[in-house]
């Protein structure tokens, strides 16, 4: 990820982490504070309901008690009958006498003029027959409620329905609607008819409209429903309240995060863990340097060079991510995934040219993994190759104490792996301890290669080599007169430039198939 992405990402995410939470604990505040409204809103209509349902219960008793009269119909007993039940139950304004739904006496007339009453609009569940009526003995055009049963009906006035004193500290209207009628037949203020239209579409569910909430509650059985509203400006006022609480809380919670991801980019964005990334998603290609025989030029195998692509298209090459590897304990990880990248590239090849090898360049680490040699068993089983054809390079730094790094060595190179001691000369203590060491050949570094014709160094070593029975492979021969001065100083092996540079698996197997031996 480049600099000016990584600057964008970590500019969103802290933007993000501070945002989200403040945003949050706004409408937390709000969302409390409206729940608090809507509630206050439900727990009236409950109250209004309860009183409906109180009211109603007294109609049934009014009507269960008149029928226990047995004289002369509107005889001057049976209307002081209905007159004392009127009395009696508060929330009866009139007892009326029918037959056949015709009015004929009642607890205000005697001989009742009112016209017949229509079929009920309803039937409840135990029985009683239900209108929502402008019909009354008085003439008075309002409508009221009216409960019958048998010959008798009650009238009772829907304002005693909503007849209940708001607890909260702001003024709550309410309405009754007919389900069926669709009218307002009670109300403390004027309820919209758009607005219970739209009470409707929205399956009854809470509604804010031009500054006012709306609940609704319903009565199935008289099917009928309490409708309750209230000014929205309270709440605002609460959600003020509430915000005093969360806002605080917010910010708190926005600068944890802030600091949270901050500290989590940083460790993601860390080399290391950029790294660890890598290896995971097996980011890392292999490319092949031809390794020849300098007396007939062609190759008798490859060093293994790991590259690390990059998001704008280059390679990173190891002299940067090999020592970030070992300051950051992922050598063994990275060693293994270069391993198993070499066996699915060259797995194939190899076992078709059994004369050639590659060799992986191994860390100080990687002797004391293990690990490595079950992996490698593993691995040349798999693809069916000798273990003499994957050669293991190791530093002079893999051997700065002999006692320890000999028995891992001489371990591998029993098990069939040649052992190459690569950069050879570019240490302190090279010279002393060469002849202790059980290893198949020597890389001489390119240093030396450069330096041949004013530097008497080399020689001194090849000299050392060949007293030991080692094998020699001259590193970054670019010109043929290095290619001549070492082949005729008995330098065995060589690669560079003036063969090939570094080559991706296709083009390195073009490579070699086009300079193989031809008894191969």
């Amino acid at each position: 990820m480049t600099t000016r992405h990584l600057v964008s990402l970590v500019t969103g995410v802290l933007i993000f982490s501070v945002l989200i939470p403040i945003s949050l604990s706004v409408w937390l505040a709000h969302r409390q504070a409206e729940d608090k409204f809507v509630q206050d809103l439900d727990r009236y209509s409950s109250r209004v309901l309860i009183r409906t349902n109180k009211v109603v219960d007294q109609a049934k008793e009014a009507l269960t008690q008149i029928q226990l009269f047995n004289g002369q119909p509107c005889s001057y007993q049976h209307l002081l009958a209905m007159r004392r039940i009127s009395f009696s139950f508060r929330y009866v304004q009139e007892v009326m006498y029918v037959n056949n739904r015709q009015p004929v006496c009642s607890s205000l007339e005697q001989a009742s003029k009112a016209t017949a009453f229509p079929l009920p609009m309803r039937t409840t569940h135990d029985g009683y027959d239900a209108w929502l009526t402008q019909q009354n003995d008085l003439g008075i055009q309002r409508y009221m409620a009216v409960l019958g049963l048998g010959n008798y009906l009650v009238l009772l006035d829907p304002e005693s329905l909503i007849d209940v004193i708001p607890f909260g500290a702001w003024p709550i209207e309410a309405a009754l609607v007919g389900f069926d009628s669709n009218i307002v037949f009670s109300s403390s203020s004027p309820l919209p008819q758009h607005v219970w239209q739209q009470l409707q579409k929205q399956n009854f569910a809470p509604l804010q409209y031009r500054g006012s909430m709306y609940v609704v509650k319903s009565v199935p059985d008289l099917r009928f429903a309490v409708v309750a509203w209230a000014s929205l400006e309270p709440l605002k006022e609460s959600w003020h309240q509430q915000l005093l609480f969360w806002f605080p809380f917010g910010v708190l919670v926005s600068l944890v995060a802030a600091a949270f991801v901050m500290r989590l980019l940083r460790r993601l964005q860390s080399p290391r863990n950029r790294l660890l990334d890598a290896i995971h998603a097996r980011e890392f290609v292999i490319h092949y340097q031809p390794i020849v025989a300098l007396d007939s030029g062609k190759i008798t195998g490859a060093e293994a060079l790991s590259r690390w692509p990059q998001p704008d298209g280059s390679l990173l090459s190891p002299n940067i991510f090999i020592p970030l590897a070992e300051q950051t304990g992922l050598t063994s990880k990275l060693t293994r995934l270069v391993i198993e990248k070499v066996f699915e590239d060259m797995g194939e090849w190899l076992r078709h040219h059994p004369h050639q090898h590659i060799s992986i360049n191994l860390s100080p680490a990687d002797l004391f993994c293990v690990e490595l040699p079950q992996v490698l068993s593993r691995l040349l089983n798999h693809w069916q190759i000798q273990p003499q054809q994957i050669a293991l390079e190791l530093t002079e730094r893999g051997f700065a104490d002999p006692t320890v790094s000999a028995p891992l060595i001489a371990s591998l190179r029993r098990s069939g792996h040649p052992i190459y001691i690569d950069d050879f000369g570019t240490g302190y203590s090279s010279l002393s301890y060469l002849q202790d060491l059980d290893v198949d050949t020597l890389k001489i570094d390119k240093s030396f290669v450069d330096a041949l014709e004013y530097k008497n160094v080399t020689p001194h070593i090849i000299e050392m080599a060949k007293s030991l029975n080692m094998a020699m492979v001259a590193e970054g021969i670019e010109t043929e007169g290095q290619l001549e001065w070492l082949r005729r100083h008995g330098v065995q092996y060589g690669q560079g430039w003036l063969y090939s540079k570094a080559l991706p698996k296709g083009e390195f197997i073009v490579w070699a198939e086009n300079n193989l031996d031809p008894g191969e």
